[in-house]
This record gives structure tokens, C-alpha cells and sequence, in this order.
């Protein structure tokens, strides 16, 4: 079946690549429409829509944006009018997939225009400039591949033209095999559950739990990636219902940790207004490992070493009564049934009555503060036990089982 795939790139200095990816999934017999986000000359060859269209959907002329020295404001200009082209070609369903092809800021600028697209609807970027430090930028939480193209885009040569045809045999293939995204839906009712290595035990027996009882179980790691395509999923209608147990990527997101997921972090949950139950794993404890950006503030803390780059340290009781705020602000706009259960034993493997993070009179802090600003009917309930043990996880699907069925009748 023919397929529409778009792509991005700027023909002023990459029109004879782009030119041939157009050509090589033509080839394939779909259609490929180039979108076209020059900002320094005019291209010598043509666009499927070209950059002034897209300049005017963002608000300004294409010749505002090329006299202008402000490369920064330009490169805003020219996301927020194809985020609106691609917005419309998926109205229209004249997008079945979208490729961007070009160096870093293309990359960048890619990935931005992508993240107005549902998941289901495949995604490539294509750079020579895949480097970490700029790839956790590229993914965000967005499911795209990320083509490393070894050699420059500088004219046009042997190596170069074969990877651009694999380039559109990556993108052509994808469309081919997928799913409509319009047409995926999950079972009912799925229920999503959140998981890191310190709450497996738990997160293994509330799955083992819920599919007893007739429920689809989702895992997301809970490492600031997965978790934020969690939430995507979730606004985007395909999930039924949260056992939330490691909801850390907000408190991380507010002291710059590893796991930090945004500061948009249950949002959708909250604003869809699906049953949700939370548990407060790794809420007290954070990374202090060589690969934390602002270590010097947890350094000199005591620290349990996990493996060679990850070390634990705990938040202070301050440090959780600031994260209990922002939780606390999510919450009070919670316009569906939320529970939030909490072990007396700690709140994951590694902290554990015995281990140096285990300190309940400061994991107190936390929901002390919690409950004070809680403007909500949000119950908060006590077990006597540690996370990981079975009673645990039987407490929260009990708890989830009772307000899924009293919410959804």
C-alpha cells in the first residue's frame, strides 16, 4: 500500500541528498514530500512545501529569517510552523512516517517537529553528529531511531549515496510494517506500572497480580526516558490505569538527577483522570555517582556503592519536604481516584531496615509535608513492611482493583 512519508531538511545546503532520499522512496512506490527548513539562501532545487510556507505558519517572512543574525530565533520560527504543517498533513492523514535528514541542529530541529506526532507513527533522524551528549536530547521521550551517518553530508560520493539509500529504506520499511497509528488501541483494560532495579520483586508481583485479575500490564523503566513515553501513551488515550510505584522523576527533575522525567511528570495521569496508585520508591534516595551533574551537593554524603558509576545517597528531609510540595500541587488537581500507599521499611531494596539509607523519622518528612498541603479526599495509607516484600505489592493491587472497578462501575 502507497504511504506518505515526509521529509525534513534544508535544501539550500543539503537539496541533492535530500533530493535522493525523495527519489529512493519514490522508488518504493510511496510518496515523499519534502519539507523544507532552509534559513540561509534560497535552494536552487525545489520543496514539496517549501520554507516560506513554513516561515509564515511560524509567524514571520523566510526573508525576515535569512536577514536576521539571530540563528537561535529563527531555528524557533521555523519548528513552530512545521510542527503545524505536520499537525496538518496528519489531519489530512497525508503522513505515515517522517524522516529528518542534516547535521546537529537539523537533528535537534527534528526531533522537535516529531514530538507533535502520536507514538506509532515511525520516526528516523539521520546524522553524522549522533553523539550522548546530544542524543538524550534527540530522544526525549519520543520513539524514534536515531541513524548514525558516519561521513559528512559534504557533496555527494559513494559511501554517502549508499547510506541515504538506506536512510530511506530505514524509513520506507517502518511504514510498510506498521501499525495505523489511528487504529492502535491497547486491550481493556491496560494498566501501566512503573519499575526500577531496586523495586523488581514488587514490580514483578503486582504484574504477576494484576494479570491474575484480568488486567494488561505495561513495565516502564522509571529512568527519566521511559517513564516520560509513559506519559505520552497516557495522553494519548492508551492506557486505562497507573500503579505509579517509582514516581521519583519529579523530585529528580527538581534537583537535577539522573532520573529526572520533566516537570510535567504525572500531568497526564492527573489531567485524564484515570485511576492511579502511587508508591514512593527511590522518592527519599538519589544518585551520587560520577555521572550525576551536580554531584558536589551529594558527594560528601554516606553513600552505598551499587556498582562502579552508580552510587546511592539520601535526600535530606528538607530536600523532601520541597519534593513533597511539588507532588502535593499534582495531586490537589487529580480529577480522578488517586491512593498513595506507603511502606514503613523502607521504600526499596536498598534501603532496607540495616542498610545506611534506611532512616524512616526522615522518610516521615516527606508525607508529613505531603498530607498537610493535600487539599484533596487523596488517601494515604500505611503498611508495615518494606516495598520489595509481597504484602506490598498485594496492598497496592488491592487498593488499584478497588477504585478501577468503582470508578469504571
Amino acid at each position: 500500500m502507497k504511504k506518505s512519508i515526509v521529509i525534513l531538511g534544508t535544501l539550500d545546503t543539503k537539496g541533492e541528498h535530500l533530493h535522493l532520499l525523495k527519489k529512493t522512496i519514490e522508488a518504493r512506490g510511496h510518496e515523499a514530500l519534502i519539507i523544507d527548513l532552509s534559513m540561509g539562501a534560497i535552494p536552487t532545487l525545489p520543496a514539496d512545501i517549501p520554507a516560506s510556507e513554513i516561515a509564515r505558519l511560524g509567524g514571520r517572512t523566510v526573508e525576515e529569517l535569512m536577514a536576521t543574525r539571530d540563528r537561535s530565533a529563527s531555528t524557533d520560527v521555523m519548528i513552530a510552523g512545521a510542527q503545524q504543517k505536520v499537525l496538518d498533513l496528519l489531519s489530512g492523514r497525508r503522513i505515515d512516517g517522517i524522516v529528518a535528514m542534516g547535521g546537529a541542529s537539523m537533528a535537534l530541529m527534528g526531533s522537535r517537529i516529531m514530538s507533535k506526532l502520536p507514538f506509532g507513527v515511525p520516526k528516523v533522524i539521520a546524522t553524522p553528529a549522533a553523539m550522548p551528549t546530544y542524543i538524550s536530547e534527540w530522544f526525549g521521550s519520543l520513539d524514534v531511531v536515531v541513524m548514525q551517518v558516519i561521513m559528512e553530508f559534504a557533496g555527494m560520493y559513494d559511501l554517502l549515496s549508499a547510506v541515504i539509500v538506506q536512510v530511506a529504506g530505514a524509513i520506507a520499511g517502518m511504514v510498510e510494517e506498521s501499525v495505523d497509528y489511528s487504529a492502535f488501541r491497547l486491550p481493556y483494560p491496560s494498566v501501566a506500572i512503573t519499575q526500577i532495579g531496586f523495586n523488581e520483586e514488587c514490580a514483578a508481583e503486582v504484574k504477576r497480580l494484576l494479570e491474575g485479575r484480568g488486567y494488561h500490564v505495561y513495565p516502564f523503566h522509571a529512568n527519566g526516558i521511559s517513564d516520560r513515553s509513559m506519559e505520552r501513551l497516557i495522553a494519548q488515550g492508551l492506557l486505562d490505569g497507573l500503579i505509579d510505584i517509582v514516581p521519583a522523576g519529579l523530585i529528580e527533575e527538581l534537583f537535577q538527577g539522573n532520573r529526572a522525567a520533566g516537570m510535567d511528570r504525572l500531568d497526564a495521569p492527573i489531567g485524564r483522570g484515570m485511576p492511579l496508585v502511587l508508591a514512593p520508591c527511590t522518592l527519599n534516595t538519589t544518585g551520587a555517582g560520577p555521572t550525576r551533574r551536580n554531584r558536589e551537593r551529594f558527594i560528601n554524603r554516606p553513600r552505598l556503592q551499587i556498582d562502579e558509576i552508580r552510587f546511592m545517597t539520601r535526600y535530606t528531609s528538607d530536600e523532601m519536604r520541597q519534593g513533597a510540595r511539588l507532588y502535593a500541587d499534582k495531586l490537589n488537581r487529580a480529577k480522578g481516584p488517586v491512593k498513595f500507599l506507603v511502606p514503613l521499611r523502607g521504600w526499596s531494596s536498598i534501603d532496607k531496615p540495616g542498610s545506611i539509607l534506611h532512616n524512616p523519622g526522615e522518610d516521615r518528612a516527606f508525607f508529613d509535608e505531603l498530607k498537610a498541603l493535600l487539599t484533596t479526599a487523596i488517601p494515604i495509607e500505611e503498611v508495615d513492611c518494606n516495598l520489595e516484600d509481597p504484602e506490598f505489592a498485594r496492598a497496592l493491587v488491592d487498593s488499584f482493583d478497588r477504585i478501577f472497578k468503582e470508578a469504571r462501575g
